[in-house]
């Protein structure tokens, strides 16, 4: 469990900085062009993905969000103490890393984001982005364990573009995104509507995801008719 646990904090951390200090060098960098910022942000964030999801799966599962855990909670796969000490250690070690970012460019450790991301397509971005997001997992976990890494990290590369509210699809880095008012924060105020879509995507994914491999699934040999 210490190993696990660490992990995860490791995960949390490096995740979290990676989106929040991608940020902040991206609207350096792009010259008020948010089309360049957020591209910028978009590759960091999915370089870093794989990166620790390859090192750390082996270890914790690498979930680096409450989001995954609570899906393999639902799925008895970890039990709820052990789901509920992960949660703990990616809120802790996100915050963490959004205080470390907050440090290397020079900003005031401690702030709030002041960025409105509220209203129901908002919303609705969160809850398709992160049943995306889990359904990818779960689907993976049964049909192709080592393609999680690339697959997990290209999901999110395209989810920050195909989604209105650019892809939270993580409640912890919603919560330590309000700690920073950068590029990638969001008001503290909005941070329930997010997580609240951010649970339902995560429960249907589950429901679908257990349906749809129950049992495993054979390979086709032939075309359906």
């Amino acid at each position: 469990m210490p190993r696990r646990l660490t992990a995860e904090a490791l995960g949390s951390f490096f995740l979290f900085a990676g989106v929040l200090g991608s940020g902040v060098m991206a609207e350096n960098l792009a010259d008020g062009n948010v089309a360049i910022a957020l591209l910028g942000n978009t590759l960091a964030t999915g370089a870093i993905l794989f990166v620790i999801i390859a090192m750390l799966g082996p270890v914790s599962g690498a979930h680096f969000n409450p989001a995954v855990t609570l899906a393999f909670a639902i799925r008895r796969e970890i039990g709820w103490r052990e789901g509920a000490a992960y949660v703990l250690v990616q809120l802790a070690a996100g915050a963490m890393g959004a205080w470390a970012v907050h440090l290397m460019f020079d900003l005031p450790i401690m702030q709030l984001s002041t960025k409105a991301r509220e209203g129901i397509g908002q919303w609705t971005g969160e809850g398709i982005a992160t049943f995306g997001l889990v359904f990818t997992i779960l689907a993976l976990v049964r049909v192709r364990r080592d393609a999680i890494p690339m697959a997990v990290a290209l999901y999110i590369v395209a989810a920050y573009w195909f989604t209105s509210s650019t892809s939270f699809a993580n409640p912890a880095i919603t919560v330590v995104r309000s700690l920073s008012n950068t590029f990638a924060g969001i008001a503290p105020g909005d941070v329930p509507g997010f997580i609240a879509a951010q649970i339902a995507g995560t429960i249907l994914a589950v429901v679908l995801a257990g349906w749809m491999f129950e049992g495993g699934i054979s390979p086709r040999t032939s075309s359906p008719e």
